[in-house]
C-alpha cells in the first residue's frame, strides 16, 4: 500500500517490462545492467552492502529495487529504451 499522497513505487511497472540485472565481479564491484547496456558500477564497500541486501532479499522484486536505487535509477522515468 502507498503512503498517502504518493504513488506506489514502480507504478509504471518499468521494473517488471525492462529489470536490472547485475554481475559480481572478483574484486568485489558489483557491475549492473538493464536491457542489455551497462548503467552502473557500485565499488567497495557500497558494493559489499548490495550483495548482502540482495542475498537477503524477499523476492525478485525487492531486488529490483535494491538495483534501482544503487543506480540512481529509482523513480526518474527517464530511462531510454
Amino acid at each position: 500500500m502507498a503512503a498517502r499522497g504518493r504513488r506506489p513505487v514502480d507504478a509504471r511497472g518499468r521494473l517488471v517490462d525492462d529489470p536490472f540485472d547485475c554481475r559480481i565481479t572478483k574484486d568485489g564491484r558489483v557491475l549492473v545492467s538493464r536491457g542489455g547496456r551497462q548503467v552502473g558500477v557500485i565499488a567497495p564497500p557500497a558494493a559489499d552492502r548490495l550483495v548482502r541486501s540482495l542475498a537477503a532479499a524477499a523476492d525478485e522484486r525487492s531486488r529490483q529495487l535494491l538495483l534501482a536505487r544503487a543506480t540512481g535509477s529509482y523513480k526518474r522515468g527517464n530511462e531510454r529504451r
